[in-house]
């Protein structure tokens, strides 16, 4: 691997992968809808535009040995169009660049959203089949654009998915500020039982679990073809992790509880107020947020310790350590 390209580099996951990439002497290059002028400070070249522009991608893949694919648009509401778009005819538009220009490497992030269905998953694995229902535009796109990267799997495209849980650390433009935010004002609550086991991913070790993927790619190829559930390796009990950030931030911890079945039901009332009279705007609560709220969700990494020989390198302490001291400076 010589010369990477970054799609959706600009982002959280993605800058990150291009930060590794560089470190490791690799000429990088991120294409997305801004600038960057941090990563370009770095001596990345930017390339700017649209995922939904096939003829920018063909431009923007010329070059190239290796492409990673990062760029979703993610969250759990919006329309459905344009999930569609960015996350389904986006990754056919990456597909084509890369054919196009006799690209051998593409490293997909996918999300273990793609098998969810509503039901506690503890320990699952790869053997896990796609979801049959999905309760948001995001999971049921990001499974769809999952099937294209594997299906396309070539000798002369190698290809493989990464399906890395709740991807945290400085940096986090989602997860993390909202979850501060809300504990601040007061706003959050225990969802079911509060005992419920989940995976959780820190940044570097994300972005590390793609460079090695890529390596295998260009290499043994052992995960041409397949997915990978990526985390820290062990899951956390979901609300205490989250009592843990807090009080390091001098946070009061989370003690109001709902029930399940309330909070669902809630998601449900507010989904259909929110599609009425409020489309723009997230509700509070939907069924698909209450389900990874209360569920059990996590899952083995042992394939891609087997095939990528990943190992979360940055512990979930220190993960933890790092993302206070970064939280903390930008007060």
């Amino acid at each position: 691997m010589k010369k990477a390209l970054v799609i959706g580099g600009g982002g959280f996951v993605g800058s990150a992968v291009a930060r590794q990439l560089l470190a490791r002497g690799v000429e990088v290059a991120v294409a997305g809808r801004n600038r960057y002028r941090a990563l370009a400070g770095q001596g990345i070249r930017i390339l700017q535009g649209d995922i939904r522009d096939r003829e920018f991608l063909v431009q923007a893949c010329r070059g190239f040995d290796t492409v990673f694919h990062t760029a979703a648009k993610a969250g759990i509401w919006g329309e459905k169009q344009e999930y569609e778009a960015i996350n389904v005819t986006g990754t056919e538009n990456v597909l084509h660049g890369c054919r196009v220009n006799d690209i051998n490497v593409l490293v997909y992030t996918s999300t273990p959203s793609v098998v969810f269905d509503g039901r506690g998953i503890r320990g699952g694995d790869e053997s896990l089949p796609h979801a049959r229902r999905f309760l948001c535009h995001y999971a049921a796109t990001k499974a769809k654009a999952e099937n294209l990267v594997v299906a396309a799997n070539t000798p002369g495209l190698r290809t493989c998915a990464l399906r890395p849980h709740l991807i945290w650390g400085p940096g986090d433009p989602h997860l993390v500020p909202r979850l501060v935010d809300r504990g601040r004002r007061g706003l959050l609550k225990r969802v079911g039982e509060g005992t419920n086991l989940v995976d959780i991913s820190y940044v570097d070790n994300v972005a590390d679990a793609h460079v090695l993927a890529a390596a295998n790619l260009h290499t043994t190829a052992s995960a041409a073809g397949r997915a990978y559930f990526i985390s820290q390796g062990e899951p956390v009990k979901l609300w205490e992790w989250v009592d843990d950030l807090f009080a390091r931030l001098d946070i009061p911890p989370v003690t109001g509880r709902v029930t399940f079945r309330a909070a669902k039901a809630a998601g449900l009332l507010l989904e259909g107020v929110h599609s009425l009279f409020a489309r723009g705007r997230e509700p509070r609560m939907t069924r698909f947020l209450a389900e990874q709220l209360a569920r059990s969700h996590w899952f083995s990494i042992e394939a891609a310790r087997r095939d990528l020989g990943y190992e979360p390198r940055v512990t979930t302490e220190q993960g933890m350590e790092r993302l206070v001291a970064w939280l903390k400076r930008g007060k």
